[in-house]
């Protein structure tokens, strides 16, 4: 589906990220991943296999991000697909969340995704494709997720404005729309929802969440990421600005 393209991941070493880059590059596509830390890109190139450009950026820095564009241009020479997901999430009550807590949030969901596709957008060739990681949660209201919610929503909303903005350059911005996926990204939810949980009160915590999923059960990553393939594909040429949910009937149904 993507032979002889070009991709970046950001937050490719775990969780969906570090699927989508494993699935992509099954698919024919060159790989990019960036994420924080040495150590992590290391073990995410040997799991995916194969030629795997590892790139250690903070999604917080404009010119780190400006950085990681410059190396995928040096190494690549230009890029086709792009997944901006790179995220945090963690639980603020509105009599509690300090502004720490919701600058956390809003600079690494919403600030860094908007300058990362800054950064990379000169670096896509025309008809590329950028897909936005935004979330069940900006459809429907949730207690304590007031932040971590209006982040997800201002990424979805990327979808379509960025999509209208980049329509000269035939560059198509979608979302994908996770429900709750396995993933490290949950564990954090539920520890910062329940300090000091135990691993048995953590299997208790999604027990719990599954049974309120239409299909009686918790997503996987490879999940997401067959869903971004689509979007990354030419198989989803017709589809711009659009939300592609995939959180198995939670938020629809």
């Amino acid at each position: 589906m993507l032979n002889g393209k070009t991709a970046l991941v950001t937050g490719g070493t775990s969780g969906i990220g570090f699927a989508t880059a494993k699935l992509l590059q099954a698919n024919g596509a060159r790989i990019a991943i960036s994420g924080r830390e040495s150590a992590a890109l290391e073990r995410a190139r040997k799991l995916i296999g194969g030629d795997v450009l590892t790139l250690k950026t903070d999604v917080l820095s404009r010119d780190a991000l400006q950085k990681m564009a410059l190396d995928v241009r040096q190494a690549f020479g230009a890029l086709d697909v792009f997944f901006a997901n790179a995220g945090v999430a963690y639980v603020t009550p509105l009599a509690a969340t300090s502004e720490a807590q919701y600058d956390g949030l809003m600079n690494t969901n919403v600030r860094s995704v908007f300058f990362s596709i800054q950064a990379v957008e000169p670096v896509m060739r025309e008809g590329g494709s950028i897909i936005l990681n935004t979330a069940w949660l900006n459809q429907v209201g949730v207690p304590g997720r007031a932040i971590l919610s209006a982040s997800k929503a201002a990424v979805r909303s990327f979808a379509r404005t960025l999509s209208a903005e980049l329509l000269g350059r035939r560059i198509r911005v979608n979302a994908v729309s996770p429900g709750l996926i396995e993933t490290p990204i949950l564990r954090g939810v539920g520890r910062s929802e329940h300090p000091g949980q135990t691993e048995d009160e953590f299997r208790e915590y999604l027990a719990g969440a599954s049974k309120l999923i239409p299909l009686g059960r918790l997503g996987k990553p490879e999940e997401i990421a067959s869903a971004v393939l689509f979007l990354a594909s030419d198989a989803s040429s017709y589809m711009l600005g659009s939300e592609m949910v995939v959180d198995g009937g939670f938020a629809e149904l």
